[in-house]
């Protein structure tokens, strides 16, 4: 079901792909690229219509206010790693170096599993941003079996990429150029799209379908346009005055 999505909506992906390559450059406004696909990638996911571009810019619209931070505060983290494991491994090879590299190791894979759910959570619903970050840890670990199988494709991916350059040496430059060129038109929709199948069944589950039996009459619209099946009631039958069955008005929502 993935490929068959994927592919059927290849050439859309492309033109936004294009989009946030260019959106996610400038490190200040790499949150705003990442809210944009997540929507474009979520709706799809869903089978649900997607106006591409359109609604690309009206996600960054929306969440700007905290897609901005959220994209900032990510980076400052995924820097602050990087660092940690270069001054670790540059020690002496001691415990301390090792408990320090295993740790960071750690911290890494856990930022990554929530950042698969942070976009996703920050469009689709009203979450501070305290509550995001917290919702977020807690389905690194809910989650983590496909959190690691998602994790784990895209860097079998990465492999893939890299493999065919080493076998192609002789190639090098012109393979490296057109793998450069490929993988800006298809990857992030690809990662985006992939982390959708992996993390929305879960949000369902867990957030979505708790509140909803609580609140069986209300967002009935909003289900729907996340893909979400609602039950339709049935009218109230009564009886006329004269015997016959009288539909009640006003009984479906609209």
């Amino acid at each position: 079901m993935f490929f068959e999505t994927f592919f059927r909506n290849f050439w859309k992906f492309i033109t936004i792909n294009l989009v946030y390559g260019i959106l996610s450059l400038p490190v200040i406004t790499n949150g705003f690229a990442a809210a944009g696909m997540t929507n474009v990638a979520r709706n799809i996911g869903r089978d649900k219509h997607s106006f591409g571009l359109s609604d690309f810019f009206d996600t960054i619209k929306k969440n700007w206010k905290q897609a901005l931070p959220t994209g900032i505060i990510m980076v400052l983290l995924y820097v602050v790693l990087a660092f940690d494991f270069f001054f670790f491994s540059s020690m002496e090879n001691d415990m301390f170096a090792t408990i320090g590299m295993a740790t960071t190791f750690l911290f890494t894979i856990i930022l990554t599993f929530m950042s698969f759910f942070i976009w996703t959570l920050m469009i689709t619903f009203k979450f501070s941003l305290k509550q995001i970050f917290k919702n977020s840890f807690k389905f690194a670990f809910i989650n983590f079996k496909k959190n690691f199988l998602c994790l784990f494709l895209l860097i079998l991916v990465h492999a893939v990429y890299v493999g065919i350059a080493l076998l192609l040496q002789n190639w090098f430059l012109l393979v490296v150029t057109v793998e450069v060129i490929f993988y800006i038109l298809t990857y992030p929709a690809f990662m985006y799209l992939l982390i959708q199948f992996c993390v929305f069944p879960s949000i369902k589950k867990f957030i979505i379908d708790p509140y909803y039996a609580e609140h069986p009459d209300e967002d009935i619209d909003k289900r729907r346009d996340l893909g979400i099946e609602v039950e339709e009631k049935k009218p109230v039958v009564t009886e006329g005055a004269d015997g016959e069955e009288v539909e009640s008005e006003n009984v479906f929502e609209d």
